[in-house]
């Protein structure tokens, strides 16, 4: 099993998918960098020879901000946005979706389980 920047990637996943395993790094970027290395992008990741290997290190390391550099990176962007106040703040410090999507039937994933609220009893006439 080969290990990129921390991450164990899959031996039995094409290139292209292999890469993917790594936060920060999706399919056109995977792509982009076999191409550049010099690596066919249906080759599996078991079959890369150590220079292979070591070309994909070095080109991800020099090119993409990846893994942990990249999750603090969106902690303090949405940390930012939280402490200036503004509306996208607001919701993610409400945990409400914040790109425009209704709120009124789905949304569960951003608000999580459904919490019942009590009706109001009628006042009966005495």
């Amino acid at each position: 099993m080969a290990r990129i920047a921390g991450v164990d990637i899959p031996d039995n996943k094409r290139g292209e998918i292999a890469l993917t395993y790594i936060y920060g790094i999706g399919r056109k970027s995977a792509q982009n960098i076999l191409t550049q290395v010099g690596v066919n992008w249906d080759k599996k990741a078991k079959e890369w020879n150590d220079e292979e290997s070591n070309a994909i290190r070095a080109a991800i390391a020099e090119q993409f901000k990846i893994e942990g550099a990249l999750k603090s990176e969106v902690q303090l962007s949405v940390k930012r946005l939280m402490d200036i106040g503004c509306y996208r703040g607001l919701r993610h410090r409400k945990g409400l979706p914040v790109r425009g999507q209704t709120t009124k039937n789905n949304a569960r994933t951003r608000k999580g389980k459904r919490k019942t609220v009590a009706n109001k009893k009628k006042a009966t006439k005495g």
